[in-house]
């Protein structure tokens, strides 16, 4: 059977997406990923199929509307009779649902946030009610769905009596005794060899990155990298000058994610310090929590309800108490004192749990409870 999926996002470094493609593979499905031209088209070294949606708004309503509507005649062309449809979040979900209606195909979805309680949102109250209209009316009507964490799950059930399976976005295992190719990366200078500390991911509001830049005024003898790209970059950049911590702060820009896994290790703390700026937010799992892990490294967490569960369950780390710069430059000090060597055994026990490998089983047995009807 042929699955036809989609996605806004950076289809080169969508690594969720990546994972579920490769595994779809793996089962014996022809698997085809739907992207845009949004940043530009690369040329992708993929085992399944890419193709691209030619797109001249590149963001606002226009892009979103232009998207849904090219998405829609793409999939009529190319959905078959032996087509399961798989859509990736609200923003592409209608052109999904109305293509598995008019050629009576499976629908599944896999919900990577709520949409309609992102922050960006907050302030654009029309913008929301369209989402929220939207996502009303789609969400009980999928039959196979699935999310990233429970408190997403318990959220959809509650909102729209659906009940999801929770399939996290973890990474793929990463053994100690893996040969890792040479990759170059010029990293920051560190002559004194200072501890480092990583953020990874978008730079983006509600993150927390500019609560974790104000901390470093507090704290001595160690570096804090940031890896990603995003709208708030140049803002936090001119932040960093400001409090004159450009030689202790440095952003590394995009990194493929290849050469992110070995660059990850080399730090003593990951920082996850999102902020409960919307219901999305507030329920978020994020990707780079199970990064950390693998690559050995203790998290300084948030004290938002998933992030603090996982955190506190494993053992791998602290939770903050609140984002107050000097609060965090304490418990960041705590963690540099124990050193990550303290963490080393409760980080490999949850590497080998909370991984694809173990993930994947979950999406092998949705997708098979459709072909079994089929």
């Amino acid at each position: 059977m042929k699955i036809l999926s989609a996605v806004t996002n950076n289809i080169e470094t969508d690594q969720r997406l990546d994972k579920v493609c490769h595994s779809l593979l793996k089962f014996g499905y022809d698997v085809e990923l739907i992207g845009t031209t949004l940043r530009g088209k690369p040329n992708l070294n993929k085992p399944y199929k890419t193709h691209f949606i030619d797109m001249k708004n590149q963001s606002s309503a226009k892009m979103y509307a232009e998207f849904n509507f090219k998405l829609f005649f793409t999939l009529l062309k190319k959905s078959d009779k032996k087509t399961i449809l798989l859509a990736n979040d609200l923003d592409s979900l209608l052109p999904f649902y109305l293509v598995s209606k008019l050629y009576r195909l499976p629908l599944v979805f896999d919900s990577h946030e709520i949409f309609s309680e992102l922050p960006s949102l907050t302030d654009r109250p029309k913008t929301k009610k369209v989402w929220k209209t939207l996502e009303r009316f789609l969400i009980p009507k999928i039959k196979y769905f699935y999310t990233v964490s429970d408190g997403y799950a318990n959220w959809f059930k509650k909102e729209y009596g659906a009940n999801p399976a929770v399939i996290r976005n973890v990474p793929n295992r990463t053994k100690l005794n893996d040969k890792q190719d040479f990759i170059f990366f010029r990293l920051p200078p560190n002559p004194n060899n200072e501890k480092i500390v990583m953020y990874q991911g978008a730079i983006n509001m509600s993150r927390g990155i500019d609560k974790m830049i104000e901390a470093f005024q507090y704290i001595d003898n160690c570096q804090f990298w940031i890896a990603g790209d995003g709208p708030k970059k140049t803002e936090y950049e001119q932040m960093v000058k400001d409090l004159n911590l450009t030689n202790r702060i440095h952003f590394l820009g995009n990194i493929p994610p290849k050469t992110l896994k070995t660059i990850t290790p080399l730090a003593e703390i990951g920082m996850s310090m999102e902020e409960d700026l919307g219901l999305s937010y507030r329920y978020a799992l994020p990707n780079k929590l199970f990064d950390f892990m693998q690559a050995g490294i203790p998290i300084l967490g948030t004290n938002l309800p998933e992030i603090k569960k996982t955190i506190e369950e494993y053992k791998v780390g602290k939770v903050i108490d609140n984002h107050n710069p000097k609060n965090i430059a304490n418990k960041l000090q705590e963690i540099l004192n124990e050193g990550k060597k303290t963490y080393k055994i409760n980080l490999q026990e949850a590497a080998k749990e909370l991984c694809w490998e173990n993930e994947e089983n979950k999406l092998k047995l949705i997708f098979e409870q459709i072909k079994k009807i089929d």
